[in-house]
């Protein structure tokens, strides 16, 4: 638990620190400060992560489940969707390819029979 608590608080500052590195990046000792904040959320006696987690992540994440939720299914829903339209239209491709290539070889096959002559075709053996 403490671990996952790291690594999404540890996210949550990564995201948020690739848009303001831009902006404050250029403070005096900025890459200190980063480090050592870095070194407080990971360090076992200041348990950083662990705070930051339960005092504002937690709660917010507890106020916003529901919209979470439902965003989540929609997301499935839609997902499922594009899943079938995708693969409705790459059968209909497929099956195009296919027709296109069954026609376009039995005409080549038409072609080459008419190319024999009836005499031809007498002197094949009965079998």
């Amino acid at each position: 638990v403490r671990w996952m608590m790291y690594w999404i608080v540890f996210a949550l500052f990564m995201a948020t620190e690739t848009f303001t590195d831009l902006l404050i990046s250029w403070f005096p000792f900025y890459y200190e400060v980063k480090m050592a904040f870095v070194i407080w959320l990971l360090s076992p006696y200041t348990r950083g992560a662990s705070l930051l987690y339960r005092r504002f992540v937690h709660p917010t994440l507890a106020r916003k489940e529901k919209d979470i939720d439902a965003f989540l299914v929609r997301t499935r829903e839609r997902g499922y969707e594009a899943v079938l339209r995708v693969g409705k239209r790459g059968l209909n491709l497929a099956a195009t390819a296919a027709v296109q290539a069954a026609t376009k070889s039995q005409g080549a096959l038409a072609g080459r029979l008419r190319s024999f002559s009836m005499q031809d075709l007498r002197s094949l053996p009965d079998q």
